[in-house]
């Protein structure tokens, strides 16, 4: 089943340019499709969380925490431990406020750094007590005016940008109305042996599936699930060719979730199993 979209609890039917929210749970997810409409600060409590965009994706533990800018992107949430939970604190801000604040406190560019939808940092004690406080805010229970929400995300990226200026400034500049035709490419490169659906590159891509096939079949002169069979399986062969490696040790870096499934799709190209095309082909 594919994962079904969804919002995370943005400002997209309000005024308001920023809001601070603990998000909690108790179910994992895999590859939630999120539009998330603001920038958004994740403040990872408890769990772990992975954001996929079209070219790159990133995994995030306790000790780190993600500023994402606005956008289409594949979300999975984990639970560390049994009986644990999922918990987080979200910082969403609208792009106004991110260029209002560039516009008052100019970044130098010391050199060219690549646009990146996303920015990682570690928690450290001045961010751990940032957090805290925000906590502290959301545990009294009363409403968060919008002029403290403006002092907290001030003092968070004056903070931010003395630590990582030219990161910040370059996920300001990443540019979601990039060319569709580079949107695939980039997103293609990224997964060719992920585990990953078309519809699911699709949404990253911000197209409809069928949108998303006709620019493809364009670029490449065939579908995308023909595409991805004959490449993941071009490179099994290669692996399988070098003698050391089996079915059972290789399918997962190939994209495929079980073994069965990866046998089934080698003998749909080249009409044989792994192993027997192995024996034929050893060291050829």
């Amino acid at each position: 089943m594919l994962p079904r979209e969804k919002h995370l609890p943005t400002l997209q039917n309000t005024k308001r340019k920023s809001n601070i929210i603990r998000y909690n749970s108790d179910i994992a997810t895999i590859n939630s499709r999120i539009k998330l409409e603001q920038n958004l600060f994740s403040f990872l409590l408890e769990g772990n969380k992975s954001v996929q965009y079209a070219g790159t994706k990133i995994t995030i533990s306790p000790n780190q925490f993600f500023l994402l800018s606005a956008g289409n992107c594949l979300m999975s949430e984990k639970i560390a431990t049994p009986g644990g939970q999922y918990r987080s604190i979200l910082f969403f801000f609208d792009n106004d406020l991110l260029t209002d604040f560039f516009i008052r406190h100019p970044l130098p560019m010391k050199s060219k750094h690549k646009d990146e939808p996303f920015l990682v940092f570690e928690k450290d004690p001045f961010l751990t007590n940032f957090v805290d406080s925000l906590g502290l805010i959301l545990a009294s229970g009363q409403s968060l005016s919008q002029e403290l929400q403006s002092v907290k995300l001030e003092e968070l990226l004056i903070y931010i940008s003395g630590c990582y200026p030219e990161a910040l400034k370059g996920l300001h500049y990443y540019n979601y109305n990039s060319d569709k035709d580079f949107l695939i490419r980039q997103a293609i490169t990224a997964n060719i042996y992920s585990v990953i659906t078309v519809e699911e590159l699709a949404f990253l891509c911000y197209m409809t599936l069928s949108t998303f096939k006709r620019h493809f079949a364009k670029l490449y002169g065939t579908s995308p699930k023909k595409w991805f069979l004959e490449k993941r399986m071009q490179k099994a062969a290669q692996m399988l060719r070098k003698g050391n490696l089996n079915s059972s040790e290789i399918y997962l870096e190939l994209g495929y979730e079980n073994v069965s499934s990866f046998i089934q799709s080698f003998k749909q190209v080249y009409g044989t199993t792994p192993k027997q095309y192995q024996l034929n082909n050893l060291n050829v």
